[in-house]
C-alpha cells in the first residue's frame, strides 16, 4: 500500500499536491461540503439526497423529459436489440445505424447540412476545436466560456485571446487586435449561447457583425440553449434569426434531450473534416444505442408538443421577477438559469447547506466556474415544475435569504 511517507526525500514528488490539498476536508469539517451528495431516486423535480426528500432546483433537465416514459422506454428497447455498449469508436467498429438516424435528426432539428455526434459535450468541444485551429489560426473566447472551450483551445495548436463577459466593444477590440498581428492564419470565433451560470444570453447579433467583418468564424456552444431558445428550440441563433451566420452550433444531450452525449453541427465539409481529424471522437467508444435512442425519443417530444418550452420559459419568466423583487443578485440572466449572488466561497456554502436543509436541493458555484468573489447558488427551471413547486422555492429562499442578509 502506497502511503503519504516519502523514502526518497531527494526528489520532487508529483503527488505532493495531493498530500498538501487539504480544501475539501477543510469544507467537509465546518459541515457545510456541497459536493458529490448521492441521489437514491430518479432524477426530477423532486428527489431523494442523503436520505432527505428536496425539491429539486439544480438540474438541467429543462424540458422535464429525463423521467417521460416514452423517452425510458425507447432507451431500454435500444439496449434490448443492440446491447448495452458499441465496444469501439465510431471511426471503427462503433458506429450504429442508430447513430447516423440521430445524426440526420439532428440536422434537421438545428437547422443544418449535417451533424456528427460525439460520446460527450466536452469531447464535442475538445475535438471540434482541437481539429480546426491550427498553428497559425487564433482563437478568440469569452472569459465565461464552458470549461471545456478553454481545455480544447488548450489542445489546439493556436493563439488563444479572450474578451470581457458579453462585452461587444472589448471584443472588436481583441478582434482588430488579432488581425493586425495575424494575417498568416484563420480565426475561430468560440462562445457559449447561453451562459450556464450566469443565465445570459450572448449577444450575437453583434458578435456576428463584428466577426464578418474580420473574417471570422464562428461556433456557439447551445449546450444551454438547444430545445430551450428558438422558435422550434434549434437554439441562440434561431433565438436572433441567426442561422445562416453561425457556422457551427455544437448541442449537448445531456440537458433538454435527456440522455447523454453532445453533437456538432455545420456545413458537410467541415463536419466532415472534424469526423476524420477530431482525436475526441477517433478515439472514444461511441455512445451507447440506449442514450442514442433517448435523444431521438426526446426529439419526437420536442417537436409534437411545443407546450413544453412555452412552460418552461412562464416558469423561467416568474422565477427571474420574484427573486428580482425578494432584492435579490440576480445578474443579467434572461433565461431558465436564476442565480443568486452570495459573493464569498464560504457564505455560499452555508447557504446552501441551509437551503438543502429546508428542503431545496440547489448548486454552489465558486471560482473557477465564476469570477473571484462572485460565487452564487445556481437555481435552474423546468418545465413540469408545478406552482406548488415553484411557490415552495420562493418561500425557503426568501426565509433563507433574510436568515443570511442578502435581502431586507
Amino acid at each position: 500500500m502506497h502511503t503519504k511517507d516519502k523514502t526518497d526525500t531527494t526528489h520532487p514528488d508529483v503527488f505532493e499536491k495531493c498530500f498538501d490539498y487539504t480544501d475539501a476536508d477543510d469544507v467537509k469539517a465546518l459541515g457545510i461540503y456541497p459536493y458529490f451528495h448521492p441521489i437514491h431516486s430518479a432524477p426530477g423535480d423532486e428527489v431523494v439526497v442523503d436520505g432527505h426528500k428536496c425539491i429539486m432546483v439544480g438540474s438541467n433537465n429543462y424540458l422535464g423529459l429525463v423521467n417521460h416514459p416514452k423517452v425510458k422506454e425507447a432507451a431500454a428497447e435500444a439496449a434490448l436489440k443492440f446491447g448495452s455498449g458499441c465496444t469501439g469508436s465510431r471511426f471503427l467498429n462503433g458506429t450504429l445505424d442508430l447513430h447516423l438516424e440521430l445524426e440526420d435528426r439532428l440536422a434537421k432539428f438545428m437547422k443544418r447540412e449535417r451533424a456528427l455526434v460525439f460520446s460527450t459535450g466536452f469531447q464535442t468541444n475538445l475535438g471540434t476545436i482541437s481539429s480546426l485551429v491550427a498553428k497559425n489560426d487564433a482563437l478568440i473566447i469569452d472569459r465565461q466560456v464552458h470549461a471545456s472551450i478553454v481545455d480544447g483551445c488548450r489542445l489546439s495548436w493556436g493563439k488563444v485571446y479572450k474578451f470581457a463577459h458579453n462585452d461587444m466593444e472589448d471584443f472588436e477590440r481583441v478582434i482588430s487586435n488579432v488581425r493586425k498581428i495575424n494575417n498568416r492564419g484563420g480565426i475561430l470565433i468560440a462562445v457559449d449561447g447561453v451562459f450556464s451560470m450566469e443565465g445570459d444570453i450572448i449577444n450575437l447579433p453583434d458578435l456576428v457583425r463584428v466577426a464578418k467583418k474580420y473574417g471570422a468564424r464562428v461556433l456557439v456552444d447551445d449546450a444551454h440553449s438547444v430545445g430551450v431558445l428558438g422558435e422550434t428550440g434549434a437554439g441562440t441563433a434561431q433565438h436572433f434569426g441567426l442561422l445562416d451566420e453561425v457556422d457551427l452550433t455544437m448541442a449537448t444531450f445531456s440537458k433538454s434531450f435527456a440522455s447523454l452525449g453532445g453533437c456538432i453541427a455545420g456545413d458537410a465539409d467541415v463536419i466532415d473534416y472534424i469526423q476524420h481529424k477530431a482525436r475526441s471522437l477517433i478515439f472514444s467508444a461511441s455512445i451507447p444505442p440506449s442514450n442514442a435512442a433517448a435523444v431521438l425519443a426526446a426529439l419526437d417530444i420536442i417537436e409534437s408538443e411545443p407546450e413544453r418550452r412555452e412552460r418552461l420559459w412562464e416558469n423561467a419568466r416568474r422565477m427571474q421577477k420574484e427573486f428580482r423583487d425578494l432584492g435579490f443578485n440576480i445578474g443579467r440572466t434572461a433565461t431558465p438559469i436564476v442565480p443568486i449572488v452570495v459573493g464569498d466561497d464560504l457564505d455560499a456554502f452555508r447557504f446552501w447547506k441551509e437551503l438543502f436543509d429546508n428542503g431545496l436541493f440547489t448548486n454552489p458555484v465558486i471560482s473557477p466556474a465564476v469570477a473571484p468573489g462572485q460565487a452564487l447558488i445556481r437555481t435552474s427551471y423546468t418545465a413540469t415544475h408545478t406552482d406548488e413547486h415553484l411557490d415552495r422555492v420562493v418561500e425557503i429562499i426568501a426565509k433563507v435569504g433574510r436568515q443570511k442578509g442578502l435581502i431586507s
